[in-house]
């Protein structure tokens, strides 16, 4: 395994770096550019969505003929890490959930047709997009196969009915994609159909609270009493829906990883700062033992986060599924990013409570990471099933051709 970046991916890490730092962190840190919602408000983002595009730092996982410009997943995780050193950096990048996920997989397996109406506009920055699979109980969650939502043949267009909820960005999205089943064969019995915001048939029920800062366009309970989609807007065919989550869910569930890195990362500097010049009873924080263990182990936990991710990221430029590799790295970074807010909190005190750094903005956001696109219970199941199937060989190492 070569974690060495190419050329070309140092160049864009290294721009992005200095993009957040002089471009993206001065208007985090004014709380007139942050919205309702305690995400980065629209005029200031647009600014710096142009700003990112004119220096040629947009869409970075999108390939070049599409507008993007195409890196590998080793280059998108060195690239991601630095993006989230700011709360508000992978949108400033059209890099963020869910649109980074859903342009890939549209990209990849959509026709001329759908990459023209539906991908492009979301790739140009014109408009936003979400994924609709999550349903109430007794609907689908982990498990797509319970899934209620209905699209029934009629004549020559599906018709949909059921409900969905937490669909992330929602509430400002105009471009969807949308997971309902069409039969109940156990393995192709799921459809995935593209639709737009505009079309009739669907609302939004509410956009749901929650415990931490939202998303652009929340999580929110949508509703589907008879959106008609005509056939052209089937994504691959009728029934391989469950393969298009397959293809979109992996990739996506690791550039959570990356990004979360970049947030973990941050937690690590706003508390090492503050404890270089807080003191007390004569000691600096930084110099008392309990703090340099705890940053200490903060560190070793992201360094451990960053190698996973990286594996994960250079077996899917090598063509793998990644999917063990992928599990592994997502409890581990999830749970990595809970650490580092809470401990580096714990080291701020009541500053770190306050809202003068952003670090509670982290640590309510990270609460979620351990649920978001598949439980740790989930992903653990998964390494336990490929160990079942693998034996030790779980551990191989990857070894050269010879020549």
């Amino acid at each position: 395994m070569d974690f060495n970046l190419s050329a070309e991916c140092e160049d864009y890490r290294r721009r992005v770096a200095r993009f957040v730092e002089d471009e993206i962190l001065p208007v985090e840190a004014d709380r007139e550019n942050w919205d309702a919602y305690e995400n980065i408000a629209p005029d200031p983002l647009r600014a710096l969505q142009l700003k990112a595009q004119e220096q040629g730092l947009w869409a970075p996982n999108v390939s070049k003929d599409l507008g993007g410009l195409g890196l590998p997943f080793v280059g998108l995780a060195a690239s991601y890490e630095e993006m989230n050193r700011s709360i508000f950096g992978p949108v400033c990048f059209n890099a963020a959930a869910p649109d980074d996920g859903n342009m890939r997989v549209v990209s990849q397996v959509g026709t001329p047709a759908q990459k023209t109406a539906w991908l492009q506009p979301v790739v140009n920055g014109d408009v936003r997009s979400a994924f609709c699979m999550t349903e109430p109980h007794p609907g689908s969650g982990s498990d797509p196969t319970m899934m209620l939502t209905r699209a029934e043949k009629r004549n020559d267009r599906y018709v949909v009915t059921g409900r969905k909820w937490y669909i992330t960005g929602a509430g400002v999205a105009q471009k969807f994609i949308l997971m309902a089943r069409t039969s109940e064969d156990p393995r192709k019995g799921l459809t995935a159909f593209l639709f737009d915001a505009d079309q009739p048939g669907w609302r939004i029920e509410r956009r749901i609270p929650i415990m931490g800062p939202e998303e652009h366009g929340g999580h929110c309970e949508l509703i589907f009493d008879g959106l008609e989609i005509p056939f052209e807007n089937v994504l691959m065919q009728e029934g391989d829906g469950l393969k298009v989550t397959q293809i979109r869910l992996g990739p996506a569930r690791l550039t959570h990883c990356m990004r979360w890195l970049g947030l973990a990362k941050r937690c690590m500097e706003i508390a090492a700062a503050y404890a270089a010049e807080r003191q007390g009873f004569g000691v600096r924080l930084k110099d008392r033992e309990s703090v340099q263990i705890r940053l200490g182990d903060i560190a070793h936990r992201i360094e451990v986060g960053r190698l996973l991710t990286m594996k994960a990221a250079w077996l899917l430029d090598q063509g793998d599924r990644a999917k063990t590799a992928v599990s592994m790295a997502k409890i581990h970074v999830a749970d990595t990013l809970h650490v580092a807010a809470d401990g580096c909190l714990q080291i701020c005190g009541a500053r770190g409570y306050s809202k003068d750094t952003v670090l509670e903005w982290i640590y309510r956001y990270a609460r979620q990471a351990r649920l978001v696109d598949g439980a740790d219970e989930v992903h653990k199941m998964v390494i336990a099933n490929a160990y079942g199937a693998e034996g030790p060989d779980l551990w191989r190492w990857q070894a050269r051709p010879q020549r």
